[in-house]
């Protein structure tokens, strides 16, 4: 009886919780069906016309499609790619500083980014990349001519890579530096003993030491392939850039709040969300074989 209780204790906790993710996550799924409609908001679900893949159809003739489908591949791909070395290469310089005071204080400023919101951020990086700010200052003092960095299609991409690696890298670096401290001390000072240097040890000892959660991150980051940023390319992009920097996302922001086409918008956020879904059960497949890591 007790446990019996008790189990009733806990999924009274849980109720809450659950209700909230029914409420805004299960129900709004029905919206689905808006992307096999010409849906009109004034008749609603029930008396929008019905056109069955229309949607799926004209999305795919459309030649804004492959643009956006490659721009967020090429982004989110970069973004991974880098989110991946970046935060190892600073775990491993960091751990090699052996003044504690030193490597907590540089730890927490780089971690510091990863709190401040894209609102905040998007707000600095624009006047910083300014015509009149402080880079295209330092080109200007070179005799050049200053760079629209947010309003060319070259610059656009890195500059989002970039200022992405910058938020997250010191996120990543914690993971990495948790990853190390499971590594044996005495496995480096059986190595010292032997005469290994230093690089022999970061490569014999403390990379294998880490493989697994290095694979375990690239693994599970695939899920992640069509998430290429929203909140970061929203409020960095504008029309000069499209060509280069609209993604998923905010065409499908632009195309259904904007000009209100809500089945041909639903249709492209549903075909988004069914390969996210592939590529996130295939993640997690490939986690399992690769480093036996499993949720449930």
């Amino acid at each position: 009886m007790n446990k019996q209780s008790d189990a009733r204790h806990y999924h009274l906790m849980l109720l809450p919780g659950m209700l909230l993710v029914f409420i805004f996550s299960i129900i709004p799924m029905f919206g689905i069906v808006i992307a096999f409609q010409d849906f009109n908001p004034g008749l609603g679900f029930l008396k929008s016309s019905w056109i069955g893949l229309s949607n799926f159809r004209y999305m795919f003739e459309l030649p804004d499609s492959k643009t956006i489908f490659y721009n967020t591949l090429f982004i989110s791909s970069m973004k991974i790619i880098a989110n991946l070395i970046v935060p190892l290469l600073f775990a491993l310089m960091l751990n090699e500083l052996r003044l504690s005071l030193l490597k907590r204080w540089v730890q927490t400023i780089v971690y510091l980014p990863h709190f401040l919101s894209w609102v905040i951020l998007s707000g600095s990086i624009v006047e910083i990349l300014s015509l009149n700010g402080p880079v295209n200052q330092v080109v200007q003092w070179f005799a050049n001519e200053p760079i629209l960095f947010l309003g060319s299609n070259q610059w656009f991409p890195p500059i989002i890579i970039f200022s992405d690696v910058w938020k997250e890298f010191g996120f990543g670096t914690i993971i990495y530096l948790a990853a190390l401290t499971g590594i044996s001390p005495a496995l480096y000072e059986a190595a010292r003993m032997d005469g290994a240097t230093r690089i022999q040890q970061l490569m014999y000892i403390t990379l294998p030491g880490i493989t697994t959660t290095v694979v375990l991150l690239a693994t599970l980051s695939l899920g992640n392939v069509l998430n290429a940023g929203f909140d970061q390319i929203f409020n960095l992009y504008n029309p000069l850039v499209y060509e280069s920097g609209d993604i998923i996302d905010t065409y499908v922001y632009r195309i259904g709040l904007i000009n209100t086409q809500f089945g041909f918008a639903t249709a492209v956020g549903l075909m988004k969300s069914v390969i996210s879904f592939v590529l996130i059960v295939v993640s997690y497949r490939l986690a399992f074989k690769l480093t036996n890591y499993r949720i449930f």
